[in-house]
């Protein structure tokens, strides 16, 4: 097994290295022990003198090179490759990786379908991912096609579903600003997965809830803020966030852990020992008699309406971070808020919770500071890279660069 820490040393000697490339000699020099590269030792049958450092270190360059990671430049020098987009570098479907961890959960370099069906006896109590939106124009992570879309996040949860406890969930926050090819009308994607996803995995709908965000750019650009779109269209100022369960009896949902401070007019009614009338509201459905809302209680249940901008301390702090180290930023990241409000939900202390597109780690970091477990899977190393920053400070923290994850 390849020590994580020399994996590490030596891609980072290849990302600080002009135009990311060495040869093998200067390779040795900025990852190796001095003293054991000048050691030889007898290897193989015909008992060849070699450094045992120099090829453990020629070892991690090779298994850089299965991995997309490196490319031969000429003989000798060793170059960064990269696969999808400049300094972006995506995981195969034989790649998994430690990229960081703490006490309670690691950072997993992987699509997440390779590492998913090892993970028994491990059950997973709440999976809240944002997978890729099915955009025309994809990002720089890539995207699934609004037409594939529903096969694309089945074939993803399949592993999930099969872990989860009974009463376990899966939240899903997607887009809201997908249209039919060359028309104002909007996709039916979203249906389509709903259905799928209720169908092909017995996955019950528990709610929509709309994360409304008034600060979110302009668009749909081309039919609502364009004149040759026509100006059809108005301004998109939520995204869908859907709530699954595999058994609705079970689930293990609280809003008790959600509760929201009152406002200070029920705070008012209760002091005033709640209303002092008769009523009735529509047709003797609703009936207010006096004392109703009177007694005191812990907070106010939350509406399913979740009313938060994209601006966010931690991105914020992750994009300096990520910067200064020269590695490529995420362009789609939801507030750390958006996973810390369903993990205080849907789950308790020491329970697990996994994202399988986890791009920077919010969901991890959600996890972490509310005491729960966590397993974070990214396909982008940089991403993971410049995500471990925020855990730094935790219990147990190591950033492995890239160690086999084992299993």
């Amino acid at each position: 097994m390849i020590q994580g820490e020399l994996f590490a040393k030596v891609a980072f000697a290849y990302a600080e290295a002009e135009n990311g490339r060495l040869n093998n000699s200067a390779l040795y020099q900025r990852v190796g022990d001095p003293d054991k590269l000048k050691r030889k030792d007898p290897v193989g049958k015909d008992g060849q003198l070699h450094s045992l450092e120099a090829r453990k270190i020629r070892w991690v360059q090779q298994t850089m090179k299965r991995l997309g990671l490196l490319q031969r430049v000429s003989p000798g020098v060793w170059g960064l490759s990269h696969q999808i987009k400049e300094q972006l570098h995506q995981a195969t479907a034989d790649v998994k990786m430690v990229a960081f961890s703490t006490t309670l959960g690691v950072a997993i370099w992987a699509r997440s379908e390779s590492v998913l069906p090892g993970l028994a006896p491990e059950t997973v109590h709440l999976c809240i991912t944002s997978p890729p939106y099915p955009l025309r124009y994809a990002r720089a992570y890539g995207n699934p096609t609004e037409a594939d879309f529903h096969e694309f996040i089945c074939r993803s949860l399949e592993p999930v579903v099969k872990a989860l406890v009974p009463g376990g969930s899966v939240v899903l926050n997607i887009s809201n600003d997908i249209f039919m090819p060359g028309s104002p009308a909007r996709s039916l994607y979203v249906e389509r997965m709903v259905l799928a996803l209720h169908d092909r995995l017995g996955l019950h709908l528990m709610d929509r809830i709309p994360w409304v965000n008034f600060s979110k750019p302009p668009g749909p650009t081309h039919w609502a803020c364009a004149i040759q779109g026509g100006r059809k269209q108005l301004c998109v100022a939520y995204e869908p966030i859907f709530w699954f369960t595999n058994d609705p009896m079970k689930v293990r949902s609280d809003n008790r852990r959600v509760l929201e401070e009152h406002t200070a007019r029920h705070l008012k009614l209760m002091a005033s020992g709640g209303a002092g009338r008769d009523a009735q509201y529509g047709d003797g459905a609703y009936v207010l008699r006096p004392g109703s809302f009177g007694n005191e209680t812990a907070g106010r249940i939350p509406k399913n309406v979740l009313m938060k901008g994209h601006v966010c301390p931690d991105t914020m702090e992750y994009r300096r971070f990520a910067n200064g180290s020269g590695l490529r930023t995420h362009g789609a990241m939801f507030p750390t808020s958006i996973p810390d409000f369903f993990i205080r939900l849907l789950t308790e202390p020491g329970e697990l919770v996994i994202d399988l597109f986890g791009g920077t780690g919010k969901s991890g970091l959600a996890a972490e500071r509310l005491g729960r477990r966590w397993i974070v899977f990214e396909m982008i190393y940089e991403y993971l890279a410049g995500g471990s920053s925020a855990f730094k400070n935790f219990p147990g923290f190591e950033f492995a660069g890239m160690r086999p994850v084992s299993g």
